[in-house]
């Protein structure tokens, strides 16, 4: 109220105040409210545009949207007349106006013909159409000079020029060679030629000399044989032989070369590991495929090599090659003698088995199936050795009569070819290995499997042994692990032997038991042979046997402290 009284009063106010029927009194105060501040401008654009068309795209100039567009608009292509590119770089072009990540690429119908003619164009001119057809890029001055034409619209006065052109190129080379112009020679021929058959020289047949009459009749015999043979006809262009290396096939006694010596014993009850090499048989030239002792004495040692040659070597006198047999024209593959040793199979790539007289060196029989036999083996019976099993490349066991040379039997379950064969339970049954990575076992004589053993973790068998008392079968794995199989009813896996230590994939080294069965052997692709204990599955000892690798390994049957090996190398050692 102190406040109300400072205020000057005039003589009005006064006389108002003091009347009894006046007003109170009013002050006049600037207004004030607790609502926020809106922004007006906004609020009109929302209303301009709120009649706005909401179909149209969006104008990339605007820095702000005052409603919600929708995907078509925010993607709508970009009209006007302007060019997309003009004054921005393909870094700095706006999002709308892209249609690529690099930039703007525009869309031309353009056949593939119109665009190589005016590609070859603009590299051959230096000029093209642009795709609109409206007009030209490039060298102007070549357009003018060419009319603007292209490469595949050339007028005819061009296209004669160019043909008198060449032509009278041709005429100036050959005014220098005045052996075109001379019809005896070739490049007369060369330069008038129409056609592929049309210029040849005729000439006239004269009478053949001697020597080339001579040739014309070689000629003509070649092709005959080379037709005969693609006929199927039968040629016999090998002639089968054998070479005795000896002094004397028989001594005075008249004992052959091949009869053992009466003093031939074993040495030993007890095998012993050999420490070194005594002796070493090259003759071959070529890798040694495999070797055999002679039965029950090994006074003699028969190897098949890669050179397509068998040989028979002394093993106890002079240590020399006695006969060598030649009757495959390519790699023999395996050997097996028979029981007396009087005779012996091969079996070649060149897909022939033949059945040899080891005495005379003489072919007795030959068996062919028209497919590579892997391995080849005797029945072991004595009252059976009449009898032929051959593992062949076609997944098949073949079984021949020598006596009649007719197939008797076939056993085809295999899915690849079949490596060995193996006779156990007294030469009642024989088990197969195979490239199908699987066992199998066959009653003789009977061509169903009684046994088939395929597991998943299982690899190829090249090479299997018997074990000397015929409970076990050792099995060379290619996953450098040498597996034992029982003969027994089962046919069972031992998991608890098992000899490892060598590298042998890829390679059929042989496997092998020292005649009292305490030692495994095997050889390895590194050219050593590895000896195992039997019982306690330990390598006992490692031999370098060889500088590759060391296929084949025997161990002697009488003096049973030594072992053959062979190698790819061509050689054979005698280890002791």
């Amino acid at each position: 109220m102190d406040l109300i009284q400072g205020y000057p009063h005039s003589d009005d106010d006064d006389a108002a105040a003091s009347s009894p029927d006046s007003s109170p009194l009013r002050l006049s105060l600037p207004s004030k409210t607790s609502a926020p501040p809106v922004d007006e401008t906004a609020l009109a654009l929302a209303a301009a545009g709120s009649t706005r068309s909401t179909s149209g795209p969006l104008d990339p100039t605007q820095h702000s949207v005052s409603f919600n567009p929708t995907y078509d608009q925010l993607w709508a292509p970009v009209q006007g007349p302007a060019p997309p590119s003009a004054g921005h770089t393909s870094s700095s072009i706006p999002q709308g106006f892209r249609n690529h990540k690099l930039g703007f690429v525009e869309d031309a119908s353009i056949q593939p013909f119109l665009f190589d003619e005016q590609y070859n164009t603009f590299h051959r001119f230096g000029y093209a159409t642009d795709p609109s057809g409206l007009h030209y890029v490039g060298d102007q001055t070549a357009l003018s000079t060419n009319s603007a034409l292209s490469v595949y619209n050339l007028p005819p006065h061009e296209q004669k020029r160019r043909r008198l052109e060449m032509k009278s190129k041709e005429n100036d080379e050959s005014a220098f060679d005045p052996e075109a112009d001379n019809p005896a020679t070739e490049d007369w021929l060369l330069k008038n030629r129409k056609s592929p058959w049309a210029g040849k020289k005729e000439v006239v047949q004269g009478e053949l000399t001697e020597e080339q009459k001579k040739y014309a009749e070689e000629h003509a015999a070649k092709k005959a044989e080379k037709e005969g043979r693609a006929e199927g006809k039968e040629k016999t262009d090998l002639v089968v032989k054998s070479t005795f290396h000896g002094k004397e096939e028989k001594d005075y006694q008249g004992r052959s070369w091949i009869e053992p010596p009466k003093d031939a014993k074993a040495s030993n009850d007890r095998c012993y590991i050999p420490k070194r090499c005594v002796h070493t048989w090259s003759g071959h030239t070529k890798g040694v495929s495999a070797i055999r002792f002679f039965p029950k004495h090994g006074h003699l040692l028969l190897s098949a090599s890669m050179d397509t040659k068998i040989k028979i070597w002394d093993v106890f006198n002079s240590r020399k090659c006695m006969r060598t047999y030649m009757g495959h024209s390519k790699a023999v593959r395996d050997i097996s003698f028979s029981n007396d040793g009087t005779k012996f199979l091969s079996a070649g790539y060149d897909k022939n088995i033949q059945y040899w007289d080891t005495e005379t060196g003489k072919v007795i029989s030959t068996f062919s199936t028209g497919k590579v036999p892997f391995v080849v083996k005797l029945n072991p019976d004595d009252d059976k050795q009449n009898i032929l099993l051959a593992g062949m490349s076609d997944k098949k066991i073949v079984q021949w009569d020598i006596n009649s040379g007719q197939i008797t039997q076939e056993y085809d379950q295999h899915l690849g070819a079949v490596n060995t064969i193996t006779f156990v339970d007294n030469n009642r049954r024989f088990v197969t290995s195979s490239d199908d990575k699987s066992l199998r076992v066959w009653e003789f004589g009977i061509p169903v499997v009684i046994k088939y053993i395929s597991e998943p973790h299982m690899h190829s068998m090249p090479a299997i042994s018997l074990h000397p008392n015929s409970n076990w079968l050792a099995a060379q794995s290619l996953d450098n692990q040498i597996l034992i199989y029982s003969t027994k009813e089962r046919f069972q896996l031992n998991k608890k032997k098992r000899f490892t230590g060598h590298i042998v994939a890829g390679y059929a080294c042989q496997v092998n038991f020292s005649p009292d069965g305490r030692y495994v052997m095997s050889g390895d692709g590194e050219g050593k042979m590895w000896f195992w204990d039997w019982k306690s599955g330990k390598v006992n000892r490692t031999l370098k046997c060889h500088e590759q690798v060391c296929i084949g390994c025997e161990w002697h049957p009488l003096e049973q402290s030594k072992v053959a090996t062979c190698s790819w190398d061509g050689t054979i050692k005698y280890w002791d």
